[in-house]
């Protein structure tokens, strides 16, 4: 198989999975069948379109594919239990019914298929991560290591987690259907924590060979002014989409030429998007207002704030930057918050201070595996003119880093604290 098919069949499938699995659970009622299923019709293009070409309409395809195994499925469950006449009445139906989940929208206020189906998938039976997980698993496309990179836990963990998800969903005998509008805020913790993560990965590709996944980025901008339009007086759904716009407004000055990483102090601030950071800065003023306290998504869009309005990092207000990471760390405390809130520190207060804060987290076990951790603990080296320990450190993170283009960057910057 040529290197372009593989490229375009794995851009249809992550296109097109998220629907195909809906229009299956609705069908069969239990998330691995669907996952199944989909899986099978997946297969059978790879086996097939090498020889025929890409379809006009890859995405139908697979769908037709999935759906003829969903009614042989269903066709021989039934044979045993139900009376032939009454089977093809029953498939009459399906067909018309797979289509209709395909193509037709739901009568619901959320008005976007994958959106939908989100909210669907945070089902309240379950815990929030597990929602999450099973939601960034089955309908965002992220791998169960990505996940795992996401949450600070080991991929075998989520593994266990979206399993578990599954089972409890089956057992329950959960109807995939759209929540009735009362039930939406019930699951929007949820979905917010879907939307965020998808953002974060696409911002800071896990791995791979690029430093960002755009399609993932604009996926998630895309979701997150869906949720405004949908509930436009949740501050905190304002909140994740100013944080959004303002970490999106930096992308174009966060590589290269050659797609090489360029770090915030190097980044030249004319390319980054003015009209993103006016987005940003009105959602987020709008989300201070509603709030009565700022909740997690609008404290980190305020420190994106603070870089979006200064000129350059030594103008940037550090010590706000720090009392945000503050009431952060109060209300939503984890060890990246506190790595984060150290390295604002270091640009406040100094490296020397920042340094002990940093090497109070190493035995902390979320941040073993965790590269950004000895990342910042071989810049504060660095810095304070300690090369050999900074060199050790930058290698320390290259080893952990999964990215090529994060890796690449660390090495570089070993050679360089040694003056190699």
């Amino acid at each position: 198989m040529s290197a372009d098919l593989h490229r375009s069949i794995d851009a249809v499938w992550r296109a097109e999975s998220p629907r195909i699995i809906a229009a299956l659970m609705r069908l069969v009622r239990n998330l691995d069948q669907a996952e199944e299923l989909a899986q099978d019709a997946l297969v059978t293009a790879l086996e097939r379109w090498p020889a025929s070409g890409l379809p006009d309409n890859p995405g139908a395809w697979l769908m037709a594919a999935a759906k003829n195994r969903a009614l042989d499925q269903l066709r021989r469950e039934r044979m045993l239990a139900r009376k032939h006449a009454q089977i093809a009445q029953e498939l009459d139906g399906l067909h018309e019914e797979l289509h209709a989940a395909r193509e037709a929208a739901l009568e619901d206020d959320i008005g976007d298929d994958l959106l939908r189906l989100i909210f669907v998938a945070c089902h309240p039976l379950l815990s929030q991560d597990a929602q999450v997980a099973l939601t960034l698993r089955l309908l965002c496309g992220l791998s169960t290591d990505e996940i795992a990179r996401a949450f600070l836990v080991p991929e075998a963990t989520i593994a266990q987690r979206i399993v578990r998800a599954k089972r409890t969903l089956g057992e329950a005998d959960v109807p995939f259907e759209v929540p009735r509008r009362d039930e939406l805020p019930g699951r929007l913790s949820a979905v917010l924590g879907v939307v965020y993560l998808v953002f974060n990965e696409g911002y800071a590709a896990t791995a791979g060979d690029d430093l960002m996944r755009p399609g993932l980025c604009a996926e998630a901008l895309r979701l997150g002014r869906l949720l405004v339009g949908l509930v436009p007086d949740e501050p905190e759904v304002l909140g994740l989409l100013a944080l959004m716009e303002l970490q999106a407004s930096r992308a174009a000055a966060r590589t290269g030429a050659t797609g090489e990483p360029v770090l915030l102090q190097d980044q030249d601030r004319s390319r980054w998007d003015h009209a993103a950071i006016e987005r940003g800065l009105r959602a987020l003023i709008q989300a201070e207002r509603l709030a009565a306290a700022p909740g997690a998504y609008t404290l980190q869009a305020a420190i994106a704030a603070c870089h979006a309005r200064a000129d350059s990092v030594e103008t940037t207000d550090w010590g706000r930057i720090v009392s945000f990471y503050d009431a952060l760390a109060a209300l939503t405390p984890s060890p990246v918050i506190a790595l984060n809130r150290a390295v604002a520190v270091s640009m406040h207060a100094g490296p020397a201070e920042a340094l002990g804060l940093v090497d109070a987290l190493a035995d902390v076990p979320a941040l073993r595996g965790y590269h950004l951790l000895p990342a910042v603990r071989g810049d504060l080296l660095q810095r304070l003119g300690r090369p050999q320990e900074a060199r050790a450190a930058f290698l320390r993170a290259a080893d952990l880093a999964r990215n090529a283009r994060e890796r690449t960057l660390l090495l570089a910057r070993a050679d360089a604290a040694s003056g190699g």
